[in-house]
């Protein structure tokens, strides 16, 4: 026995970093190495009937579940550490196998205390809320449309992270990835087919390296109590809250075309429609370049090119 410890859970590593925060539970909870953790790759035989991965609650369900499986472990090897005082993890856990202890421990979480009822409007329908607050600065070309985002500042309330790094990353992700949809996601469709025409990289832009923040700078919120969260080691779910902060940037280009419709003294009503592509961006300055592409509305014939949705 060489003290090693093989984690099997419910949850499916895409990316983001579940894994790392299982194996930093276990190795909490077992007051072992983190190196000596191994995670076996989520499969049905070895986690059956698990939750989807998804909704950003991942890390609270699955590391809940690991928690409760290896405090079960620690407790019944506990006699062997109190007794053995300088044995490493492989020999108690030898002794502790010599003496037919099991070795292994199944764990199982539900989030406790929510339940909603539409029909009498009470009960809870989420565990906790995650706040987060994003400021953002941009630059906006108004002979072309084009803008460059050139520093964003983000703080989310993350209750104690379980990985700085890791949720640091997921909070950069998500931000780009909300900056696209309210951005250079456009939705185009055939007014005569009803056939969607911005599909594939070609047609459907995503944020790319130079879209995003040149200077993007992201703090985590310590909580004011840290143990008031019954959660994880009172952590908070990450990947998804941020996304809507990517809303920020939009607002800041709302405020750049209003001034440069001001600076053009515009006087018909703003409407701008998310998400702010450059064509949108431009239109929207209202200067006299704007005036000349416009058509009598008596002069227009046949139909649009595409519809926007």
């Amino acid at each position: 026995m060489d003290g090693s410890v093989l984690v099997a859970h419910g949850g499916t590593e895409m990316g983001q970093g579940l894994h790392t925060k299982m194996a930093q539970i276990a190795a909490e909870t077992l007051d072992v190495p983190l190196s000596t953790i191994f995670i076996s790759e989520t499969a049905t035989n070895t986690a059956a009937n698990t939750s989807p991965t998804a909704a950003s609650a991942s890390s609270d369900l699955n590391g809940y579940a690991v928690y409760n499986a290896c405090k079960v472990l620690a407790d019944r090897l506990r006699p062997y550490r109190e007794r053995m005082h300088d044995a490493s993890f492989a020999t108690i856990a030898k002794t502790a196998y010599l003496d037919r202890v099991k070795l292994s421990e199944a764990g199982h979480y539900a989030t406790p205390d929510i339940g909603f009822s539409w029909a009498e409007n009470s009960g809870l329908l989420y565990f906790y809320f995650t706040q987060g607050v994003a400021l953002a600065e941009v630059e906006l070309d108004v002979l072309t449309g084009s803008h460059t985002t050139r520093r964003v500042d983000i703080i989310m309330d993350v209750g104690r992270s379980l990985n700085k790094a890791i949720d640091i990353g997921q909070i950069e992700g998500a931000f780009a990835q909300g900056q696209g949809w309210c951005t250079t996601e456009e939705f185009l469709y055939s007014p005569a087919t009803g056939r969607l025409l911005t599909q594939g990289p070609g047609n459907y832009k995503i944020p790319s390296a130079l879209d995003i923040p040149r200077d993007l700078r992201v703090s985590l919120m310590e909580p004011e109590q840290p143990n008031a969260l019954k959660t994880i080691f009172s952590s908070k779910g990450i990947g998804e809250p941020p996304l809507f902060l990517g809303a920020s940037v939009f607002f800041a280009l709302r405020d750049a075309v209003m001034a440069a419709r001001k600076n053009n003294d515009a006087k018909s009503p703003l409407h701008m429609e998310c998400p702010a592509t450059a064509e949108v961006l431009r239109m929207a300055c209202e200067d006299d370049i704007v005036e000349l592409t416009r058509i009598p509305h008596e002069q227009r014939q046949g139909v649009p090119f595409a519809v926007r949705i």
